[in-house]
């Protein structure tokens, strides 16, 4: 029976330990019922993972992340997928996409999905992809290949960095969509031109693993040299995180008030970010702890007073959606100042439970930071009201639900 057969689930890269949304999803979706087999774009190259991971049962193979790497068995991909009667329209439309994306990412994406077609396994009837730039061109060259119907969950860099025609095309192909803001669900519905592929899904939390923090948050107000107040940041160190803006934003707070930075995630720009702290004459009160499990960032959480993130849209387009890192804090009723940007506001109201300011204002951040710090008062009713709305608009298994809804209706039609 069609309910019994496989999901083959397409990633980018697994595991990731920035991306315990889709390990979420996976063990949810696995709890529901739903038989999942995990093919992944690239090999994990984080040194920790979550303990999520290894509760995930489907098994995971591998693509070829460089095709010159396994010549052999992308030939022998290839000439079965030759075979497919999909294959002359796959490749017509990989030779219109090369017109306009002349690249190896264009070739390497063709060559892996031939090798997934080749390896595709025989009691799966459908294909779901993560991410809409080129994981969804991998999968989106499968389906034409084989004839295998897929779905696409589209998130935040891949629908901003990705031009109008390929999302368009992938769109038109692909049985239905999801995404995770108002503002990529707008922007693909617009691209889509009918609105019944695209649908909103808040990925949320799985509450089980962010219990209810019962204990009183501390009142720190940085007024103690001894006991200075915590502001915490989670998040890989890249551009389109702001954490040059929040570096500054934090050179900016008076002097006679006290406080440490603590900073979870790896990332390419963390050896700049230790200079421009250095500089700026405030490296002794930050602490860089790198990429953290889950159980230790929750710990954080309740440990810290202020949750701080600077995201930005980058010249390339390139943005946050609604990061989990602040549905995290929100959940363990820390006080979170944030930017002003789709996604985020689409969790937080300024001063009802949360404190907005504009992207690259540092001293507006500034303001905000120190407001924050000195109201311990201000920081339990934001951080109360916004557990409150996570709790009761933010858990995962409304997203779970909707995908069963989705994929139960579809696979159905297949």
């Amino acid at each position: 029976m069609l309910e019994k057969k496989k999901i083959v689930v397409l990633l980018k890269g697994y595991p990731r330990l920035s991306e315990t949304f889709i390990a979420q999803e996976l063990l949810g979706l696995e709890r529901a019922g739903l038989t999942l087999e995990l093919f992944s774009m690239r090999r994990p190259t984080d040194k920790k993972r979550h303990p999520i991971h290894d509760e995930i049962r489907a098994p995971v193979k591998y693509l070829p992340e460089y095709l010159h790497e396994e010549p052999l068995r992308v030939l022998c991909s290839l000439v079965k997928a030759a075979r497919k009667p999909g294959f002359g329209k796959a490749f017509r439309q990989f030779l219109s996409d090369l017109g306009r994306d002349f690249s190896r990412n264009r070739f390497r994406r063709f060559g892996q999905a031939a090798v997934l077609v080749a390896e595709w396994p025989q009691d799966a009837d459908w294909l779901y992809v993560h991410f809409i730039h080129t994981p969804a061109s991998v999968g989106g060259y499968a389906g034409l290949i084989a004839n295998i119907p897929w779905s696409v969950s589209a998130h935040a860099k891949d629908i901003w960095t990705s031009p109008a025609w390929d999302l368009q095309g992938k769109l038109r192909q692909a049985s239905w969509a999801i995404t995770c803001t108002r503002a990529g669900f707008d922007h693909l519905t617009e691209l889509a031109g009918r609105g019944d592929v695209v649908n909103l899904s808040y990925h949320g939390l799985d509450l089980d693993r962010f219990p209810v923090f019962a204990d009183k948050r501390n009142v720190r107000d940085g007024s103690s040299a001894d006991d200075p107040a915590i502001i915490l940041s989670v998040g890989r160190a890249v551009k389109k995180k702001g954490y040059d803006t929040l570096l500054q934003a934090l050179s900016l707070l008076p002097k006679d008030l006290h406080w440490r930075f603590r900073h979870i995630g790896g990332g390419e720009q963390l050896s700049a970010l230790k200079a421009q702290a250095e500089q700026l004459g405030i490296t002794d009160r930050i602490e860089w702890f790198g990429a953290l499990a889950q159980v230790e960032v929750l710990e954080h959480d309740r440990n810290s007073d202020v949750f701080a993130l600077a995201s930005r849209i980058t010249d390339d387009g390139d943005r946050d959606g609604l990061p989990n890192v602040l549905v995290e804090a929100a959940s363990q009723r820390m006080a979170c100042v944030a930017t002003a940007q789709a996604g985020i506001s689409e969790l937080f109201i300024n001063d009802e439970n949360g404190l907005l300011v504009p992207p690259d204002d540092a001293k507006a951040l500034a303001v905000a930071l120190e407001r924050m710090i000195r109201d311990p008062a201000l920081r339990q009713r934001l951080g109360d009201a916004a557990e409150q709305r996570v709790r009761h608009e933010f858990d995962h298994r409304a997203s779970i639900r909707q995908l069963e809804t989705l994929f139960a209706a579809h696979r159905g039609k297949a």
